[in-house]
């Protein structure tokens, strides 16, 4: 077992530490910074076209590099650094997350507590100096919580959820190689719901760990530009049908999917706002194209859940 007074050296040697990059350059230099005493790093690139690579050769040389010269998504470059994994965890970090303190340590103590935790998150800090309220409940479901939701207190001890974000996660590796990796066909975004969901129906517990602090930019991991920007529309919409199929039902699915090629097609045609009308097209044509059938992008080749139709 280890304890967070004196076991921070036990917890880092436990454990493998996976950062998935995207034009990440202007982040990442702090997040490496906060897992230096990570025993192996492995950093997969996904077609990174600023300095990320030069800044992650520079400050952590022993980190061991995969380029993807074509972005693969968040997952599947995830999936290339977990089926490297030999040690009982690992740390998937976003780029734009850095550690405080000893909080790998207070997760892997929470872990050997709880031996069917199947994945751990710390408490995450926004650069406005609240926590963010990272723990949720199934997408499906979320339209029957508060809308605002800054009247939540903040956790005193550890407790179970549903789904956490994915921007700091301690994954205990029999319990992942159980449930299987990230689903290959999900380039971008509620991949980490899904994972959740996955353990849980495998009688895995998903915790937060109020303990274990770590500090989060939000949206800093994959850089700026209108590409970057249709890039992270188009998928959010893709991603949540299929994820709702997936996790819901496929009717549901369909149901979603037309009213949100409504919804967001008109929008983009009526608003007078350039930059909200691009996000509404972006959605328009996620949503549009899993209606039709198509994979999220092309790397990715299925199109619906297996099982499903």
């Amino acid at each position: 077992m280890t304890s967070v007074e004196g076991g921070a050296e036990e917890a880092w040697a436990r454990t493998t530490t996976i950062i998935v990059t995207h034009h990440s350059g202007a982040v990442i230099g702090p997040c490496l910074d906060s897992v230096a005493r990570a025993t192996r790093i492995i950093v997969i690139d996904n077609e990174s076209a600023d300095d990320t690579l030069d800044i992650v050769r520079q400050r952590m040389p022993r980190a061991e590099i995969i380029e993807n010269p074509v972005g693969v998504g968040y997952g599947n470059a995830a999936n290339q650094g977990l089926a490297l994994v030999q040690t009982e965890f690992a740390l998937l970090m976003n780029p734009d997350a850095e550690f405080v303190d000893e909080a790998l340590a207070s997760l892997v103590a929470e872990a050997d507590v709880n031996a069917d935790a199947g994945l751990l998150s710390p408490l995450l800090v926004g650069t406005d100096g609240d926590f963010d309220r990272a723990w949720n409940g199934p997408l499906f479901q979320r339209d029957l919580m508060p809308g605002n939701r800054k009247s939540e207190p903040k956790p005193e001890g550890s407790f179970c959820t549903w789904v956490v974000s994915g921007a700091v996660n301690l994954v205990r590796m029999s319990a992942l190689k159980s449930v299987g990796f990230f689903d290959d066909a999900i380039f971008l975004y509620h991949e980490d719901d899904d994972i959740c969901l996955r353990l849980m129906a495998a009688g895995f517990k998903v915790l937060v760990v109020p303990d274990a602090v770590a500090h989060h930019i939000g949206g800093g991991s994959i850089g700026s530009g209108r590409d970057r920007l249709w890039e992270k529309f188009y998928n959010l919409s893709w991603s949540r049908l299929y994820f709702e199929a997936k996790h819901h039902s496929p009717a549901a699915a369909r149901v979603l999917g037309w009213r949100q090629v409504l919804r967001f097609g008109l929008k983009a045609l009526l608003l007078f706002r350039p930059q909200k009308a691009y996000r509404d097209a972006a959605r328009f044509c996620g949503a549009l194209a899993y209606m039709r059938g198509r994979p999220a992008s092309k790397t990715t080749t299925r199109a619906r859940p297996e099982g499903t139709v």
